[in-house]
């Protein structure tokens, strides 16, 4: 069982920069994918990135590539999503998730069913 609190969303001018943190609890956090979703209001919830349980590896939505980048410290249990570059078609409730890293592809890490346990959310809004 995996419990994920995110933090760190706010309002900021377009051009700016937020950091957001996922801080989970429980046992083996390395053996969980942690993933980034958003979703804006009336759209889909969608894939934002991705990070692999041990932190060698990343995969971000074209959307954000070379803007927002995914890190994680397993000894805090506390991954990271650094946005930077903010655009207003950026603002959305953010929410990190988690799944079993064995379970994951290239292709199920972007599914929102494929993740066992999700984060309450945290709005983020930019302002043009």
């Amino acid at each position: 069982q995996v419990q994920l609190v995110e933090s760190g969303g706010g309002l900021v001018q377009a051009g700016g920069s937020l950091r957001l943190s996922c801080a989970a609890s429980g046992r083996s956090f390395s053996t969980y994918l942690v993933g980034w979703f958003r979703q804006a209001p009336g759209k889909e919830r969608e894939f934002v990135g991705a990070i692999s349980g041990s932190g060698a590896g990343t995969s971000y939505a074209d959307s954000v590539k070379g803007r927002f980048t995914i890190s994680r410290d397993n000894a805090k249990n506390t991954v990271v999503l650094q946005m930077n570059s903010l655009k207003p078609e950026d603002t959305a409730v953010y929410y990190c998730a988690a799944a079993s890293q064995s379970l994951m592809t290239v292709v199920t890490m972007m599914r929102v069913d494929k993740y066992q346990y999700w984060g309450q959310g945290t709005q983020v809004t930019v302002s043009s």
